[in-house]
């Protein structure tokens, strides 16, 4: 199975850069299904529901989210409706929404998507994420027909890691998310699990974590509220994912790759 994720879509340049390059990216690559991580596409703050129908027009067949879940109220009450849009499984119980969706492919083939968040500098008041995983890990096994893809929205890499190495040899991947800046470890754990410590934004680089400039420089240069508001930047989009191919009769990855098109960070062979 051929699973192409892609990492946080930062405001209009993300969609847009998505929206660009998705189409030649399916030709090329071939993926079996296609993951996206959506919590900052609307003004860098959640995701609006029909910012979503054009993601899974474009061919996403899940929508995982993070922090921002509930940046676009209008989410708490639409999510329940809509499945494939996944919030972080270990949110506390009688939170909307899901933690997990299950994607049906041909030929009997499903691909069950989780989406964590870590607690370590993000949200300590939430569930535990090993726990949370562990029970999903327990009653959903590795098969040639059931695969495992778990996006691990985190700040610390160190979270992120633990994540990988408890799990590895029991799901088929656990990417990263939330940091904005994709990571150079990619690899197959020694079980067969792939993994990175944060597969990047799709958004503007020429920026400061996909916010614009000046508003975060004044702040950490001055200490005082920055005249402007926060905003995404709006330069061309580097769009960052990556590919995990898992072997079908196991469920295990095989083989993990970045993709990286558009924009100012250096381009890779898949993209």
């Amino acid at each position: 199975m051929r699973i192409l994720f892609f990492g946080d879509i930062m405001g209009r340049s993300g969609r847009e850069g998505l929206e660009q390059h998705l189409p030649a990216l399916k030709d090329r690559l071939k993926p079996d299904a296609i993951i996206v991580n959506a919590e900052n596409a609307a003004s860098g703050v959640g995701v609006t529901m029909k910012m979503a129908e054009e993601f899974f027009a474009l061919g996403a067949d899940c929508l995982t989210l993070g922090n921002h879940a509930w940046g676009q109220r209008e989410l708490l009450t639409s999510i329940d409706r809509e499945p494939r849009i996944v919030r972080p499984l270990n949110y506390p119980e009688g939170t909307p929404g899901r933690g997990l969706y299950l994607i049906a492919l041909p030929q009997g083939r499903k691909l069950l998507v989780v989406s964590l968040m870590g607690r370590t500098f993000v949200e300590p008041v939430l569930d535990d994420p090993f726990a949370a995983m562990e029970k999903i890990a327990a009653a959903h096994k590795l098969s040639g027909n059931l695969q495992i893809f778990v996006d691990m929205h985190g700040e610390a890499t160190s979270e992120k890691m633990a994540m990988g190495h408890v799990f590895d040899g029991r799901v088929s991947a656990v990417i990263g998310t939330h940091t904005h800046i994709p990571t150079a470890d990619e690899q197959i754990l020694p079980k067969s699990t792939a993994y990175m410590s944060d597969v990047g934004m799709c958004g503007d680089y020429d920026s400061i974590v996909g916010m614009k400039k000046n508003v975060a420089i004044w702040r950490f240069t001055r200490k005082t509220p920055a005249p402007e508001r926060k905003a995404p930047a709006e330069g061309p989009a580097t769009v960052c994912g990556v590919l995990v191919t898992t072997n079908d009769a196991t469920g295990l990855a095989t083989e993990i790759e970045p993709v990286r098109v558009g924009g100012v960070l250096r381009q890779t062979s898949k993209a």
